[in-house]
């Protein structure tokens, strides 16, 4: 199977850019950060704090979380129930960067990745996939932009859901998840060694596509 790792801090596009890039190509599109956020977001509905490791770790046996990929579109089931617009709030979003830090929750979700890969070509995108997730990937790239740039995009997604949040607040957020996920004890957010960066500050979603495809070729 060939797969594709792609890494990079939030807000870089790595879900939409790789979800388009695994269009195009024809394989499938894993967004592991989503896993990450129905654990979350499981947490959130039960009134556990997310950061609060023995906890979320003692609930896990209650969670089953599945991706399964309708009309080729990815939607997160937790415990049989569609979250894919859930796991989107900003909420969600801290709650993915507290349980992620959790080692037993990281082995958790480590085999479902794991399976999913040996068994599809699919490009895969999160913040250890490179390094921890698919060491041996054919192709490895570490999407990055402008912290600045990463959260406006953000900022603008959200607005379009009905949000009502400002871009202070999504910045702040971002420059929070951005030192949790790179400082963290366990699978720390960084470029893999033999992975390629990509800064896409000033690129539209369409050149952020384009460069990645052809890297993705180049490599293959």
């Amino acid at each position: 199977m060939i797969n594709v790792a792609i890494d990079g801090p939030a807000g870089a596009g790595k879900s939409t850019v790789a979800r388009a890039a695994a269009k195009e190509l024809g394989y499938i599109y894993v967004d592991t950060g989503a896993l990450y956020r129905a654990v979350g977001v499981y947490g959130l509905r039960h009134g556990i704090p997310t950061d609060n490791g023995e906890k979320i770790s003692a609930i896990l046996p209650e969670i089953k979380v599945e991706l399964n990929f309708i009309d080729g579109v990815q939607h997160v089931f937790l415990n049989g129930d569609d979250v894919s617009e859930e796991i989107r709030l900003p909420e969600a979003s801290m709650a993915a960067s507290n349980v992620s830090a959790i080692p037993l929750v990281r082995a958790f979700l480590f085999d479902l990745q794991r399976e999913i890969a040996a068994k599809n070509n699919c490009i895969m995108d999160g913040r250890d996939i490179g390094t921890v997730v698919l060491p041996d990937a054919k192709v490895k790239i570490f999407l990055t932009a402008d912290d600045e740039e990463r959260a406006m995009r953000r900022y603008k997604e959200l607005k379009e859901k009905g949000s009502n949040v400002s871009f202070q607040e999504v910045l702040d957020d971002l420059r929070v998840r951005d030192y949790n996920d790179s400082h963290r004890e366990i699978a720390p957010l960084k470029p893999a060694e033999d992975s390629v960066t990509v800064n896409t500050t000033g690129m539209n979603l369409e050149e952020s596509v384009e460069k990645i495809v052809s890297i993705i070729k180049e490599k293959m």
